[in-house]
């Protein structure tokens, strides 16, 4: 199998993407197991924040390398937390604190004020300096409810609700949510690129 380092050490996304790219022959290791410390995101965009991810992880390992950048963009609150979602709180990775604070932020806001989406942007680079790196999008509409349901998932997961379901992103299996969320609309975006484009051995210039 080709190894490809996942620029992220969140356990959520690499379970998520194992699973997604799980038939392309592709095995996906964690940017930690390899001694990578997380890239500074000084972008000002999803898709500037991931290539920043992805080179650093490709420049350090020498492999392949996978960056997911997303986040929960609130229509109420101009599109925040946006790329803050992760650590909107504070500190980052702290569910409980982000979630009560987005809470907090649209407390008393009727149901149809509550408009909010999920926005994915992956990136495969073939090696640090590639030219023309792979880049998909992904988007998941739907809202954000008045206290937190369900208990699978990761982030923003048990306070959204996707339209066209009736239960909260953390409550959905997870086959169910690879398939229709942004990260697993634009993961089938990149797949489809992959198999157009599969990975090649770099042997440099």
């Amino acid at each position: 199998m080709s190894r490809v380092v996942l620029a992220s050490g969140n356990r959520g996304k690499l379970a998520e993407l194992r699973e997604l790219l799980g038939g392309l022959g592709l095995e996906l290791v964690a940017q930690g197991e390899l001694g990578v410390d997380d890239a500074e995101e000084t972008g000002l965009s999803f898709v500037e924040n991931a290539l920043l991810k992805a080179r650093h992880a490709a420049r350090v390992t020498g492999l392949p390398a996978i960056a997911d950048d997303s986040g929960i963009c609130v229509d109420a609150l101009g599109g925040a937390p946006g790329l803050y979602s992760a650590r909107y709180a504070g500190r980052h990775g702290d569910d409980a604190a982000n979630n009560a604070l987005l809470l907090q932020k649209l407390q008393g806001l009727a149901p149809q004020q509550r408009g909010a989406h999920f926005h994915s942007t992956l990136v495969l680079l073939r090696h640090a300096g590639d030219p023309a790196p792979l880049i998909a999008d992904g988007r998941w509409p739907g809202r954000i409810l008045e206290a937190p349901r369900g208990s699978g998932g990761f982030g923003y997961d048990p306070l959204f609700l996707p339209h066209d379901f009736d239960c909260a992103a953390a409550e959905l299996p997870a086959a169910v949510k690879n398939r229709a969320s942004h990260r697993g609309l634009a993961m089938a975006q990149l797949l489809a690129l992959l198999r157009a484009a599969p990975l090649q051995p770099y042997t440099g210039p």
